[in-house]
């Protein structure tokens, strides 16, 4: 009899029961059933410590809402399985020799057998078809598989100390996980496939290795406990722009469109009398509104539209964009990144660095690629996370201080953002010194300094399917040529090697 645990609905339908995440500790073994299915053992969740917990063997499907677990214990084992280890065929006899929790479970097996249903219970129905229990019996409860532990001389009894057996680990090696693997990576493709804008692909050529389940792609940023947001009614658009400017393009004027009162000063159009009045502003403060700005994107018919024009690209000023409370309409060409991606994008793992990402198009300079969301916290959280996770944790903080110096915003002030267990595609793109795209401050408020967009851009043409890296250091005051600085890098405490591969590259990584 096939061990799914089902319950008929009609003569002709099969209703297959599933295990509840919560139910269940981990994932412990694999093997293949005498019926080629593919069946994973569970180590239930208990009430109490104890050392004999319910252990139970289930199909994929069974623990399709325990798929986490499963991809957990398949890249423990491919860890395991990758270090060199000696063969089974080289063991001594003392380690071929079989655990005492053998000898108990096949002694056990001849009385287990004898019964293929066991009786009811007052909490459901028991379902234990052959064995494939340790320490206790499954039943139906309110639609679901769940365990409940049990000692009686039919049913086996293993400690958690011994198990998994060496037969079950033996087993393992050569059992297939196919099935499994191939339902981690559909799920990952339809979370990719429910995000908003262009379509992301999976692709691996490696291994049957898919991206982490525990990673939710979202598709704005959550703010946590203790970010706020500036109030509403501080996001003031522009109102002297229409949609039907010149062009037809939204706002036109740089010295009519109010959301570009914080802009920087185009200088190469300034007049005499601008260039005095702008060093007096500067010395003594004051609006730089009515000034020469700049809108951030191309707005000609022409394959350039939308790209960021070289005064914005080269000089990493914050982006202004407008916002819903502006008159220059939706379709204002200064509305690009709140548009969201619009660049087809392939998540793909890469033979050295673990996964990657790449465009499936041919990316012009200037280009939006995507934002990078995640988790935003306070400083304060931040630092808990670093210290909990220690020195050898990759981290994905980026902290939101672009405009901590010109606003005199201590660093218990500012907000981070945390994209290790949230985020988009971009959580993916790896570390360049060389770096074929950057990251820009976008701000839809311009009275909101602490809370705004990270945007990556393409900083030069590049071709479909070249790996997208930015440089996670984010220095913009960087000396990119100083070749004697790239020579004389030394490592410190807690940097980490840089695996870039690029001509100037700094060869650490300073976290």
């Amino acid at each position: 009899m096939p061990p799914m645990v089902v319950i008929p609905i009609r003569s002709e339908t099969l209703r297959i029961l599933k295990v509840q995440h919560h139910n269940v500790a981990s994932v412990i073994c694999n093997r293949v059933n005498n019926q080629k299915e593919e069946q994973y053992l569970v180590k239930w969740s208990s009430k109490k410590p104890t050392s004999y917990p319910v252990f139970s063997w289930h199909t994929p499907l069974e623990l399709v809402n325990c798929l986490e677990l499963v991809q957990d214990y398949l890249e423990a084992k491919q860890t395991h399985s990758s270090r060199k280890r000696k063969s089974p065929d080289t063991d001594t006899e003392i380690d071929r020799r079989a655990s005492p929790a053998n000898r108990l479970l096949s002694s056990s097996r001849a009385s287990s057998t004898s019964s293929t249903e066991r009786s009811s219970s007052s909490s459901g129905r028991t379902i234990n078809a052959e064995i494939k229990t340790y320490n206790g019996v499954l039943e139906e409860s309110k639609g679901a598989i769940t365990a409940k532990s049990v000692t009686q001389p039919d049913i086996p009894r293993i400690s958690v100390a011994d198990i998994p057996t060496l037969d079950m680990v033996q087993t393992a090696r050569s059992s297939s996980t196919y099935t499994a693997e191939n339902m981690i990576r559909n799920e990952i493709l339809q979370r990719l496939r429910a995000l908003p804008g262009a379509k992301v692909h999976l692709s691996n050529v490696h291994d049957r290795s898919a991206p982490s389940l525990r990673f939710k792609f979202i598709a704005e940023s959550v703010l946590q406990e203790g970010v706020f947001k500036a109030d509403p009614a501080t996001q003031i658009g522009c109102q002297q722009c229409r949609p039907h400017m010149g062009r037809n393009i939204g706002c036109e004027y740089t010295k009519k469109c109010d959301c570009l009162e914080y802009a920087s000063v185009d200088e190469a159009r300034l007049s005499d009398e601008q260039k005095k009045e702008y060093r007096t502003i500067r010395e003594e403060g004051g609006s730089t509104i009515g000034l020469p700005k700049k809108f951030p994107y191309y707005a000609d018919a022409s394959d350039r539209t939308g790209c960021l024009v070289p005064f914005y690209l080269r000089s990493r000023n914050p982006i202004y964009e407008c916002n819903d409370s502006c008159a220059c309409g939706p379709f204002c060409r200064n509305k690009n990144v709140q548009r969201g991606r619009h660049v087809e994008l392939e998540i793909f793992k890469t033979k050295k660095r673990g996964w990657g990402l790449r465009a499936k198009q041919d990316l012009r300079e200037g280009e939006f690629i995507d934002t990078y969301r995640g988790e935003i916290i306070t400083d304060e959280e931040a630092t808990r996370r670093e210290e909990s996770g220690g020195k050898a944790k990759a981290s994905y903080l980026y902290s939101l201080d672009k405009f901590a110096e010109s606003e005199g915003l201590s660093q218990e002030e500012l907000y981070v953002v945390d994209g290790e267990y949230m985020g988009g595609p971009i959580k993916f793109m790896n570390h360049s010194c060389e770096p074929n795209c950057r990251q820009y401050t976008v701000s839809y408020n311009k009275h909101d300094c602490k809370v705004y967009d990270i945007a990556l851009f393409a900083c030069r043409n590049i071709p479909a399917m070249e790996e997208l890296t930015f440089d996670y250091l984010d220095k913009d005051e960087e000396e990119d040529d100083d070749d004697e600085a790239v020579e004389s890098s030394q490592p410190s405490q807690e940097s980490v090697p840089c695996l870039c591969g690029a001509k100037k590259c700094r060869k650490w990584l300073w976290t």
